[in-house]
């Protein structure tokens, strides 16, 4: 059976770039492109060729690198049918529902509107694996900046329904600052302190905090768990319904 291999490595001052490739059918796809010459060191690398960019939105520390990467490689890049009036070189757009075919996988589309209007996913079922971009990050979520607190988290409810297992890959290294919020929203789970203190070993070492897992994030992400009693309890939120107590932590991080 084919394997999806993945390749995690930084960029510009706190992003992450990822690359897939599929050996047995020789493609390889940047989840984004945030700048270019980060991409191409991290193909020099592992010598693998870009034949994708696979874009989950339109910010310009995802995209920066899409026009001179196209025109250096002739790739291929896919976006968010949302956005795709902002996604430079833009080639195939995708939307709710859709899927893509890279090499022999298969990325089912779903639209997460919240931190940008026309945010997108990739879930890779095979390969268990789904890349978010902005939407979610671990022990966190991205800033309502084009969308409303209830966008985003019926954006993030479709991400809770995947398999608890599935590896997430995000668009930026925030995890330690996020643990330092959400155990002020969340101060009795013991999962999230015994986190807190993985991920402050982790980045004492210079160590990525990345990929999480759905499993680990509904367990400790305030985000994920706006209908979490203990949560609600400590917001004065008993009750309320899960959107609003979503709007009240994200307004509480953004000030935090």
């Amino acid at each position: 059976m084919a394997e999806l291999q993945i390749h995690q490595f930084p960029c510009l001052s706190d992003n992450y770039g990822v690359l897939i490739h599929d050996a047995d059918a020789g493609v390889t796809a940047s989840i984004d492109a945030p700048e270019a010459a980060a991409v191409e060191r991290a193909l020099e690398s592992t010598g693998w060729r870009l034949t994708h960019i696979l874009t989950t939105h339109h910010h310009a520390d995802h995209t920066g690198g899409h026009a001179e990467l196209k025109q250096k490689t002739g790739c291929t890049i896919v976006g968010p049918r949302g956005e795709a009036d902002k996604i430079p070189g833009i080639d195939v757009s995708v939307g709710e529902g859709d899927t893509y075919t890279f090499g022999n996988f298969v990325a089912r589309v779903f639209e997460t509107p919240g931190h940008t209007s026309g945010h997108i996913v990739y879930y890779f079922p095979d390969a268990q694996v789904v890349f978010v971009g902005d939407t979610l990050f671990a022990l966190g979520c991205g800033r309502l900046l084009e969308g409303t607190a209830e966008q985003m988290w019926s954006s993030l409810k479709k991400l809770m329904q995947l398999p608890p297992e599935t590896a997430v890959y995000c668009g930026h290294e925030y995890t330690q600052s996020n643990a330092r919020f959400a155990l002020a929203v969340d101060p009795d789970n013991a999962e999230l302190q015994a986190r807190a203190r993985e991920i402050d070993a982790l980045r004492a070492q210079d160590k990525p905090t990345l990929p999480t897992t759905i499993g680990l994030e509904l367990a400790t992400n305030p985000f994920l768990r706006a209908e979490d009693e203990s949560i609600q309890r400590h917001l004065g939120m008993v009750g309320a319904d899960p959107v609003q107590v979503f709007a009240e932590i994200r307004r509480r991080k953004d000030t935090f």
